[in-house]
C-alpha cells in the first residue's frame, strides 16, 4: 500500500513596516523643542487617567495596592521625562542634579511646570527625619476628575505623580521612595503632600559633600 507524506509548505510573509505619512517624516523626525509648549486638553487627560485608574482598580485588592499600582505606572514616565526636560533647559542649567536641594528645586520648578503649567506650592524638610522632604500641591490636577467613594476616602490618585517623582529621583542617582498623602485644609481641601524619603546612603553622601566645602 502506498503511503503519502504531506509536508506543509512554508508560507513567507512580507515583514510589516511602519506606516509613514506622505512627507516621509515620522514622530522621530520632530525637533524635541517644537512641542515644549504643547498642551493636552483636560478632557482628554481626564478620560485617559480615569480609565487608567479604573483598569488598575479591577486588578487590586485594596487602597494601598491601588496606590502602589498607580505609583508603578508613573515611575517609568519620570525616568524618561528627566532627560527630555534636561535637554530643553538652557545650557547653563541643563546639568543632571546630583544633590538633594538642586533635585528638589528641579522637581518643584521645571518638572512641575512641564506637567501642570505651574510650579508646586511648597518644599519642606521634615523636622523629625533628616532624610524626608515634602513637596505640596494645593490642587493636584490628577485628583480633580476622580470621584472617590466614601469607603475609599483615604485613596489619593496622585500616587501616579509620586511614581513620576520617584523615577526622576532614581534617574538622578538619588534613590528615594515617594508617596502621596492627603493633607487637606479648610482653605485647600484637596491638598496633597508628596513625601520623599531618600535612602540613608544618599543622606550620608550628602553629609560628606557638605563637610568637604
Amino acid at each position: 500500500m502506498a503511503t503519502f507524506s504531506h509536508q506543509p509548505s512554508a508560507v513567507q510573509r512580507a515583514p510589516q513596516q511602519l506606516r509613514t505619512p506622505s512627507n516621509r517624516k515620522t514622530i522621530y523626525d520632530r525637533n524635541l523643542n517644537r512641542t515644549r509648549t504643547a498642551e493636552l486638553s483636560r478632557a482628554s487627560f481626564a478620560y485617559l487617567f480615569g480609565e487608567m485608574v479604573s483598569y488598575a482598580q479591577k486588578r487590586v485588592t485594596g487602597i494601598q495596592d491601588l496606590e502602589r499600582k498607580l505609583n508603578e505606572q508613573g515611575y517609568p514616565i519620570g525616568l524618561r521625562l528627566l532627560p527630555l526636560l534636561l535637554y530643553r533647559e538652557p545650557p547653563r542649567t541643563s546639568v543632571r542634579p546630583n544633590r538633594i536641594l538642586p533635585l528638589l528645586q528641579f522637581i518643584h520648578g521645571p518638572f512641575w511646570r512641564h506637567l501642570f503649567g505651574r510650579t508646586a506650592d511648597a518644599i519642606e524638610h521634615s523636622s523629625t527625619a533628616n532624610n524626608e522632604y515634602m513637596i505640596s500641591d494645593n490642587e493636584p490636577l490628577v485628583n480633580q476628575y476622580i470621584s472617590v467613594p466614601k469607603e475609599m476616602n483615604q485613596l489619593n490618585c496622585a500616587a501616579y505623580v509620586a511614581g513620576m517623582i520617584e523615577g526622576v529621583c532614581d534617574g538622578c542617582g538619588l534613590k528615594a521612595a515617594v508617596s502621596a498623602h492627603n493633607g487637606g485644609t479648610e482653605m485647600w481641601p484637596g491638598k496633597t503632600v508628596f513625601l520623599i524619603r531618600f535612602d540613608d546612603g544618599v543622606v550620608e553622601r550628602e553629609g560628606l559633600l557638605d563637610t568637604k566645602k
